[in-house]
């Protein structure tokens, strides 16, 4: 047998054939999950003071003599700090780290790759949502230190509207940290936290609004979120809050889809 007849018969044709063609959907989202996730986690400063905050309310607002909260306290503190913990993670953290990934090109190099756009808000909104779901874990611990007692079917319905509150900021972060300037989210994300956090301290703290002002504050994510996950925690479900943030995190999902930028 020649030469050639050895080499000719060596392989089945096609062996070496390329084949090119993108990864599924699924492995693109748990590939970009599990890189925003590690960023996340490497974030020393921000995941200190998205931790920080939260705890220290907690530990604060439990033992501290502050307002007229009544024997049960720690039953309201503990829902209103985790809310607070959402929103400074899926919201403002992501909103800040995303405008400033733009400023600085990371974003634009990703824009490069095959990766589309829902990709790249499904990855970190999942990213954060691991975040939250950790931080949720802590406090919790730490409220039941302190004397946290909640019914399991409270945790179970707890645990949905953490997810759902945490997509609805999450989506919000990412359509401001993806549509403006990092100088501008930076000043932009804070300012709304505050007022956010304001506006959930109200229902928060008073139990004797007006109608129209309890109506109005819990048309914000905040004080949806406040209100929804502290009757999730009594075993009640509030479906005005939960539709309040369903509706904000569709439309801020839509919109950060269409007008996101990489650069």
């Amino acid at each position: 047998m020649s030469q050639h007849d050895l080499t000719a018969n060596r392989f089945a044709p096609g062996t070496f054939t390329p084949t090119p063609r993108p990864s599924s959907r699924a492995a693109m989202m748990i590939a970009q999950t599990r890189l925003e996730l590690i960023l996340l986690l490497r974030n020393g400063e921000q995941l200190l003071l998205t931790m920080f905050i939260p705890i220290t309310l907690l530990v604060g607002l439990s033992l501290l003599p502050f307002g007229d909260l009544g024997t049960d306290r720690v039953d309201k503190i503990v829902p209103a700090v985790m809310m607070v913990a959402v929103m400074s993670t899926a919201f403002t953290g992501q909103a800040i780290a995303v405008g400033f990934d733009r400023r600085y090109g990371a974003l634009k190099r990703l824009g490069a790759t095959a990766l589309p756009r829902w990709g790249v808000i499904g990855g970190k909104s999942a990213a954060v949502l691991i975040v939250v779901v950790l931080q949720a874990i802590l406090l919790g611990v730490i409220g039941f230190a302190l004397g946290w007692r909640p019914e399991p079917v409270g945790l179970l319905l707890g645990a949905g509207v953490i997810a759902l509150g945490t997509a609805t900021f999450a989506t919000m972060g990412l359509l401001l940290g993806g549509t403006l300037k990092a100088e501008v989210v930076l000043a932009l994300a804070n300012i709304l936290w505050f007022v956010m956090l304001g506006i959930a301290s109200i229902v928060f703290a008073s139990d004797d609004l007006p109608t129209a002002v309890n109506v109005l504050a819990r048309l914000i994510p905040s004080g949806a979120l406040a209100v929804t996950l502290e009757d999730a925690m009594r075993s009640s479900v509030d479906w005005f809050g939960l539709a309040v943030l369903a509706v904000w995190g569709g439309a801020s999902g839509v919109l950060a889809t269409r007008l996101f930028r990489f650069h």
